[in-house]
């Protein structure tokens, strides 16, 4: 193939197959197979057998039994579908509000990076992996940090609460304003990612859109709202999907799909609850997908 004949577009196309070929390779040969069976094992039934299992076609059973049957399912569900949208939001405020202020230039930037990524890393499954093959001890967990910040923080909610009342604020945002502050140490833990993406995007706004701005005689505030935030809304859609998808992979829906294929031992339920958990969030994904990329700007 000549590079020099194709146009730009198919040139830039060329790049973004590039780009994702490592993951469809990786999809090919090491997900597709357990997808494919997962897909068996939700309209089956999961018989262990001497030589391996045998599975009983149920067709629709499963799922059924999943919606209609089981107790709790249904309502974790909805209460993470509720949960991911409340705290959604909050993370992407965060993340770029940080992102906003370690993009200045001030000593130790550095090291102030690293310090709201570092959760990320003391979260993740490698230091958890470690932890328990006795490789690193850890002092404690997120859980219990989370519980002793809460009980020294000494935060006085009320005045809080009086204080936005006062103002004039709706009971539902007072709420969720509270609620924020009250949960800052989750907020964070979950931002070291977007911070960093934020962070990516920020850096790459052309400096000589802010001079221009400036000699125009344009405030911080107009710079931000006029260049800044349009500049890094496509990353803001970014953010937004991995944000929802990061907020499903550790919820109490995962951990009752857990339980039911590996303690209850129904292989066949908890697949057929995997794909309806699938099929909510690839629904909501879909949605805030075609919302919001109609107010993404980009920059050619």
């Amino acid at each position: 193939m000549n590079l020099r004949r194709l146009t730009l577009v198919q040139k830039r196309a060329l790049v973004g197959f590039s780009f994702i070929l490592p993951w469809l390779v990786g999809f090919v040969f090491l997900f597709a197979t357990p997808l494919i069976q997962s897909a068996r094992f939700s309209f089956s039934k999961l018989n262990v057998a001497p030589g391996g299992y045998e599975l009983e076609f149920t067709a629709w059973t499963n799922f059924k039994q999943a919606l209609y049957i089981d107790p709790t399912f249904n309502r974790i569900l909805t209460e993470s579908v509720v949960n991911m949208l409340w705290s959604v939001p909050m993370i992407l405020f965060f993340s770029l509000f940080s992102a906003v202020l370690l993009n200045q230039k001030f000593k130790g930037r550095g090291l102030a990076r690293a310090v709201f990524f570092l959760p990320v890393i003391l979260a993740s499954g490698a230091i958890a992996a470690a932890e328990t093959a006795g490789l690193i001890s850890m002092t404690g967990s997120s859980q219990v940090a989370q519980e002793l910040g809460e009980a020294q923080s000494g935060f006085d909610s009320i005045s809080l609460i009086f204080m936005l009342d006062n103002a004039g604020f709706p009971d539902w945002f007072i709420d969720y304003i509270v609620s924020g502050v009250t949960g800052i140490y989750e907020i964070i833990r979950s931002s070291g990612v977007q911070i960093l993406i934020f962070l990516a995007a920020l850096q790459s706004v052309p400096p000589a859109m802010y001079e221009v701005a400036k000699m125009e005689g344009a405030t911080p505030y107009e710079s931000f709202w006029k260049i800044t935030f349009p500049m890094v809304s496509p990353l803001i859609l970014t953010n937004i999907i991995y944000t929802v998808i990061d907020s499903f992979a550790d919820s109490p829906v995962t951990r009752k799909i857990y339980e039911t294929a590996f303690q209850a031992q129904n292989f066949g339920l908890s697949a057929a609850m995997s794909w309806l958990y699938t099929g909510v969030v690839g629904i909501m994904l879909i949605v805030i997908g075609i919302l919001v990329s109609r107010r993404v700007f980009y920059y050619n």
